[in-house]
């Protein structure tokens, strides 16, 4: 495959295909930011992962069930930065990554 070929599959401007995949990617890493900003300290750097279902419920990642727990009692604030993304959001959900 060329390079030029391979640019074009994975252009986020292109409708369907990988540039959906791309775009959602960058969308995601966009709200990862939001969230830890939103977030003090050494907690901030404990959301992993974060992603918007389509029913508005916000999942996010976290390393442990210790990190978990702390990131509940911080659900308000990580709902408020993802709708200050415009995210419709309307419920968050935190769960532990599974390695492996």
């Amino acid at each position: 495959m060329s390079v030029k070929s391979l640019e074009n599959l994975l252009n986020p401007n292109d409708n369907g295909g990988l540039g959906d995949i791309v775009r959602h990617a960058r969308d995601m890493g966009e709200l990862v930011s939001a969230l830890q900003q939103a977030l003090p300290g050494e907690i901030a750097q404990q959301v992993l992962a974060a992603n918007i279902r389509d029913d508005g419920q916000l999942v996010v990642l976290t390393s442990s069930p210790a990190w978990a727990a702390k990131l509940r009692f911080e659900a308000d604030t990580l709902m408020a930065a993802a709708r200050q993304s415009s995210a419709e959001v309307t419920s968050c959900k935190v769960r532990v990554r599974r390695d492996g």
